[in-house]
């Protein structure tokens, strides 16, 4: 009966739609966090008969029926958050577009929305680094190291790091980089904040400092964009989605049964 695979891959498909919901629900407190929604589509049809016309007269319509559905993909929400204030000089969040720019373990370019930054320690230099001691890249895809003597560090709204040395000057550091993307929903997460281009999210895109139409918020961090509301509508609709399913197959089964036993 086809009535059970069709309704079988609903139950699968609801299945993941609940898996990204509670993702969602579990990163509500996530810095940065960007939430998920899965997209679906349905699967071929049998076509039993085909429309026909003939001089005026015939079937208008085909005869088809759906053989369930499949996810086909995930996409990401990268609306901007809620902005918390910390007051700490090394907590950053974007207003607007774009990502910070990260060297991650092997070299590799990564990028975030997390702002959570702190300082590494490394015999006299102190570098800015993200809370697992990736490296924050600047302008010129430098590490950002600030020096012995230097206090007071203030970071512009165009992400310009300044400082106030030893003799009371103050003395450009670094410019924080930041980079957009022709399609941020095509980046990869790669877990702990960070993503990673893709062919489908192109290269990333320099936001030059004449030309940046985000601004670096100092102490600030950008919260997570999930609303709980939201989420536990889409909960209960796939909760029932996955009932009715489940009710289809045991209607089928009994209608099975039914014709089983007609012969008795």
């Amino acid at each position: 009966m086809r009535a059970l695979w069709t309704a079988a891959s609903g139950m699968k498909a609801q299945q993941l739609n609940m898996d990204t919901i509670s993702n969602n629900l579990a990163n509500v407190n996530t810095t940065a966090y960007k939430k998920q929604r899965v997209e679906f589509k349905d699967l071929l049809y049998a076509t039993l008969s085909k429309s026909n016309i003939n001089d005026g007269t015939g079937r208008p319509v085909n005869l088809q029926v759906g053989h369930g559905v499949m996810p086909s993909g995930t996409s990401r929400s990268f609306i901007t958050g809620s902005l918390e204030k910390t007051e700490s000089p090394y907590d950053l969040a974007i207003d607007g577009e774009g990502f910070f720019a990260i060297e991650g373990s092997n070299g590799e370019f990564t990028y975030t929305r997390d702002g959570n930054f702190k300082i590494s320690v490394e015999d006299t230099e102190r570098k800015l680094v993200t809370s697992d001691g990736y490296a924050v890249l600047s302008e010129f895809d430098d590490v950002i190291v600030l020096e012995e003597g230097l206090d007071n560090i203030t970071i512009s709204d165009k992400g310009l790091i300044t400082a106030e040395n030893e003799g009371g000057e103050i003395v450009e550091i670094a410019s924080i980089k930041l980079v957009k993307f022709m399609n941020p929903e095509g980046l990869e997460s790669i877990g702990r904040n960070l993503y990673k281009s893709t062919v489908a999210s192109g290269e990333e895109i320099r936001m030059e400092e004449e030309g940046k139409t985000s601004n670096i918020l100092q102490g600030y961090l950008e919260t997570s964009n999930v609303q709980v509301v939201d989420e536990m509508v889409r909960m209960i609709t796939a909760q029932r989605a996955y009932e009715i399913s489940s009710k289809a197959i045991q209607t089928g089964d009994e209608m099975l049964g039914i014709a089983n036993n007609l012969k008795r």
